[in-house]
């Protein structure tokens, strides 16, 4: 919860504030709606996330087996582009943050205040330095600064309310409550009305729940736990969003009333509690000492709230990009990850020059589209269980979450631009990763059940003969229509051949385990048959098990056809089809460079 913490309760740095710029005097009942979005909206769409996708992969992986082919990669794609624009901007945008409330410090020397992108810089990369060293210390830290900003957050609180209950000098209950009715022409429905439309500039206090599934791997379920669907870590993740989720809308419905009612509003727009409200009350209420210790620890806070962020980033990536073969190998090891992160995050500090404002649209955009996404991945799932109330019930969070979404995108039409330049580059490298890599093997292994295993060991005291047949009718002409002529081409005895056919599933998947059958068809002939997401890389993978199970090189046979290059590249990249000749051969020379040990492709 701390890990995932560090993400939300960071954000009462400048939640508070936010509301009350917003807001106006009616900064308390708009963050009611948003508590009441959060508690009833966000956190029971996230509680069925992690029932449904409980090893981390989040609502991405839910609404990817929905959709299959090149489409689901592709939409997978646009969601992590807002996934990276909300993790990587939590990243710059606290650090910046951070950097400005040890800016705003009154002990803090002066070249501190003229550099804050300087400041923001070291902090990126003490937090990448942490990730370098070890996912476990991320925890450790993360643990004793969320206790302590709590602590710190609650001592404010308790002295704010103290505050209005002698009688402060800005505004007590009573004041506030008739002060905000007057502004709004004197009716509650219209404070409410008022409300629900500020509520979605509202909307970063609701960070911190993607976050939150995306770390489920680190929850610790039942001894028992079945490693499929671990009802341990299931129960203990949701039980971890929900005590998240409450203790959040506690702080923040606290904290907005005493920002209100202590703070003059002037002050907080545009004067030195802007951005920093609750830091202000603990200066100017609490003392230097104290406002010092809690500058500290929400500097410390803020710039960790990245590890959360990080943490998301280290999880996502490699569960998607390396399976689609649209990133490099190593990008599924830590350290390098973490190295391309912070300097993703140091090019983006550098862009927006380290101001908190420029990027809170970003950072409120990927949010909100994340959580929209979730709520739509939760309503098709309580569909396809044909649970009808629950399908209606997340069909109207659904709704309100996309109202939210495209009012902030129509307030600050700069986030959207921003996730859309992340979208394009991850679709641009990713689909460049794939070109790059589709001459790979790509099979992680090869099983052949015995009748297999029997068919190519008879013929490996002689010589291994395999005839590459496109599945079409499957009858017997067929098969001797392909004898003949493979026979005749290729000057062949008519024994100790066998077939081997490849049936295409999802061309758009790069890798998996290929099963391979043997069956005997129309009495006599051998046939080897798989299924596999690209013809020439699975026959290049079979052929090289082959060879390894027997010791024996095997040969294979392909008719020849004439096409069109190009169309060939792209049937092969995209299809998994083309010219599977030539294609198989260059597979075949890249995964093994012995030419004495590779097996041999020959074209009638």
């Amino acid at each position: 919860m701390c890990l995932t913490g560090v993400d939300y309760f960071s954000s009462l740095g400048y939640a508070p504030g936010i509301a009350v710029a917003a807001a106006g005097l009616a900064s308390p009942i708009a963050t009611v709606v948003l508590v009441l979005l959060t508690l009833l909206g966000a956190l029971p769409v996230y509680r069925r996330v992690a029932q449904e996708s409980p090893h981390g992969q989040g609502s991405i992986a839910m609404l990817e087996r929905l959709l299959g082919f090149w489409k689901g990669k592709l939409f997978v794609l646009m969601l992590l582009g807002f996934a990276a624009t909300d993790f990587i901007i939590t990243m710059t945008l606290s650090a910046a943050d951070g950097a400005a409330h040890l800016a705003e410090n009154p002990h803090a020397p002066s070249w501190i205040a003229h550099n804050p992108e300087a400041i923001t810089f070291v902090l990126l990369a003490l937090l990448g330095a942490v990730f370098l060293r070890g996912f476990r210390e991320a925890i450790g830290i993360a643990v004793v600064l969320v206790a302590v900003y709590l602590v710190l957050n609650a001592v404010v609180v308790v002295d704010g309310f103290w505050e209005i209950f002698r009688g402060h000098p800005v505004l007590n209950g009573g004041q506030w409550w008739h002060a905000m009715l007057h502004a709004h022409g004197s009716s509650i429905w219209l404070v409410i009305g008022f409300s629900l439309v500020a509520f979605p500039k509202l909307a970063l206090g609701m960070s911190g729940f993607e976050t939150g599934v995306a770390v489920m791997p680190q929850v610790v379920g039942h001894p028992d736990d079945d490693p499929n669907v671990p009802a341990g870590r299931i129960q203990g993740t949701r039980k971890m969003l929900t005590a998240a989720a409450i203790i959040m809308s506690a702080f923040l419905i606290l904290t907005s009333v005493v920002c209100t009612l202590l703070i003059p509003l002037d002050t907080v727009t545009n004067g030195d509690a802007n951005g920093r409200a609750l830091a202000w009350l603990a200066h100017h209420n609490l003392g230097s000492g104290f406002g010092t210790a809690y500058d500290l620890s929400t500097i410390l806070i803020l710039w960790f709230a990245g590890a959360s962020a990080m943490a998301g980033l280290l999880n996502l990536i490699p569960r998607y990009l390396p399976r689609y073969g649209m990133s490099p190998k190593w990008a599924g090891a830590t350290r390098p990850l973490v190295l391309v992160i912070t300097a993703v995050a140091f090019l983006i500090t550098w862009i927006f020059q380290a101001n908190v404002d420029k990027q809170g649209g970003a950072y409120a955009t990927g949010v909100l589209v994340l959580m929209s996404s979730a709520a739509v991945a939760v309503t098709l799932a309580a569909r396809r269980a044909r649970q009808r109330k629950l399908t209606v019930f997340f069909a109207v969070v659904s709704v309100v979450f996309a109202y939210t979404t495209v009012n902030n995108c129509i307030e600050r039409p700069d986030g959207l631009k921003i996730g859309a330049c992340f979208i394009g580059a991850i679709i641009l490298v990713s689909l460049l990763s794939r070109i790059g890599r589709s001459f790979e093997l790509r099979a992680v292994d090869v099983h052949m059940d015995q009748r297999a295993l029997r068919f190519v060991r008879d013929t490996a005291r002689r010589r291994i003969r395999l005839i590459a047949n496109e599945p079409d009718a499957l009858d017997e002409d067929e098969y001797i229509d392909k004898m003949r002529q493979m026979v005749a081409d290729n000057d062949l005895p008519d024994e100790d051949i066998i077939f081997v056919e490849v049936h295409v599933t999802d061309p758009s998947d790069f890798q998996g385990s290929i099963h391979v059958h043997g069956v005997t068809v129309h009495g006599h002939y051998r046939v080897l048959r798989l299924d596999a997401p690209s013809i020439s890389n699975s026959l290049a993978a079979v052929m090289l098990h082959i060879r390894d199970e027997t010791d024996a090189i095997p040969h294979i046979y392909f008719e020849w056809t004439e096409g069109n290059p190009v169309q060939n590249l792209v049937k092969f990249f995209f299809l998994g089809q083309g010219e599977v000749a030539p294609t198989t051969r260059e597979v075949l020379r890249r995964a093994e460079p012995d030419r004495s040990r590779r097996p041999h492709v020959h074209v009638g």
